[in-house]
């Protein structure tokens, strides 16, 4: 009799949690909708910066080429050959999807500790990194999911879902739950590590703000850098398993 009460609140509980904020937010009401403005405009000024940088990549390609066009070749060589590594010789279809998510990670990742946040004035909070929001990160791994299943099907058509049943139809339950468990991994991963380094840098600016944070800053580009790298190969990972069939 009491299952259903109990029930109700313990959704309500973990509504109650979902709600639980670090610091001051700015934010947006939009028609009934309240958004996340802090998140919004970062990401604007990150998607300029990279389409303005590929703007200027493909605008005037040289025989010779700049030490900008050199830099440009090196990153996209470095995505391919992510991408080859781990998905194989059919990587082709696949560079635009890991080098936007690279992308888009490092550069957000990084706008955290680089961006000037006080060119902007908020009423409330200030700007951070759209990584260190799970809204974001989630909105990251759930296409990554997407062209998983994607790729995995247009290779395999229907006999793709037989591996839910491999090797025996007795795991199908945990099969089906890794799925469910690799969006939520990539995503709590990547604003985890993001949400804790510039929480670590905020708390000791506070404390002694001369010398002590500034090799945590440098130290925290370096993280950034590496959960890009990490969620980029782990998407690629994914396809390619898919594509596979193996685990």
């Amino acid at each position: 009799m009491n299952v259903l009460p109990c029930s109700i609140n313990t959704l309500k509980g973990l509504y109650d949690i979902s709600g639980v904020e670090v610091g001051q937010h700015f934010y947006w009401q939009i028609g009934g909708f309240q958004v996340h403005a802090q998140v919004l405009i970062t990401s604007w000024v990150v998607i300029a910066i990279l389409l303005g940088s590929a703007t200027i990549a493909v605008r005037n390609p040289q025989t010779i080429p700049t030490d900008g066009q050199n830099f440009f070749e090196y990153v996209l060589e470095f995505i391919r050959d992510l991408s080859k590594t781990q998905i194989g010789e059919e990587y082709g279809p696949w560079v635009p999807f890991i080098g936007t998510m690279f992308l888009f990670i490092f550069v957000s990742n990084w706008s955290g500790a680089l961006l000037p946040r006080k060119i902007i004035q908020l009423p409330h909070g200030e700007l951070a990194a759209p990584t260190n929001d799970i809204n974001t990160t989630v909105a990251l791994a759930l296409p990554t999911s997407m062209a998983y299943f994607y790729a995995g099907f247009t290779k395999k058509g229907l006999s793709y879902f037989g591996k839910y049943i491999q090797p025996t139809p007795i795991l199908l339950p945990i099969n089906i739950l890794e799925d469910f468990t690799k969006p939520l991994s990539l995503s709590f991963r990547l604003f985890g590590n993001i949400l804790a380094d510039e929480l670590v840098v905020v708390v000791l600016v506070s404390l002694v703000p001369s010398v002590v944070p500034i090799p945590v800053m440098f130290l925290g580009l370096f993280t950034s850098g590496i959960q890009a790298l990490i969620f980029a190969t782990l998407a690629a990972a994914y396809i390619g398993e898919s594509m596979e069939g193996h685990h």
